[in-house]
């Protein structure tokens, strides 16, 4: 049984920093890209960072330069720093495991139940 658990959501001021970390078992992260994915209130859910399992990493544009993706194969745990945190930032942040294409959805066969993210003006 695969499970992906996030942790490290919060409430945060705008400009704040939060690291998200995601705990998987039942796979080994190594082995697949891990990506991060965000729905806003009231929006699709939507692409923000990926880690390949060659190393390669992949965000989308509104958080290139402000947000990093790692992964710690030893404890098989993906993180998702967040720097320079925005309002519209917020969002129930997801992890999620798989082997297809690192941008879609569909390109991933596991999900976390999210964790809440909120920017304060």
């Amino acid at each position: 049984q695969v499970q992906l658990v996030e942790s490290g959501g919060g409430l945060v001021q705008a400009g704040g920093s939060l690291r998200l970390s995601c705990a998987a078992s039942g796979r080994t992260v190594s082995s697949y890209t891990m990506g991060w994915f965000r729905q806003p209130p009231g929006k699709e859910r939507e692409f923000v960072a990926a880690s390949s399992r060659f190393g390669g990493t992949y965000y989308a544009d509104s958080v290139k330069g402000r947000f990093t993706i790692s992964r710690d194969n030893a404890k098989n745990t993906v993180y998702l720093q967040m720097n320079s945190l925005k309002p519209e930032d917020t969002a129930v942040y997801y992890c999620a495991l798989g082997s297809g294409s690192r941008y879609n959805q569909g390109g991933y066969a596991y999900w976390g139940q999210g964790t809440q993210v909120t920017v304060s003006s």
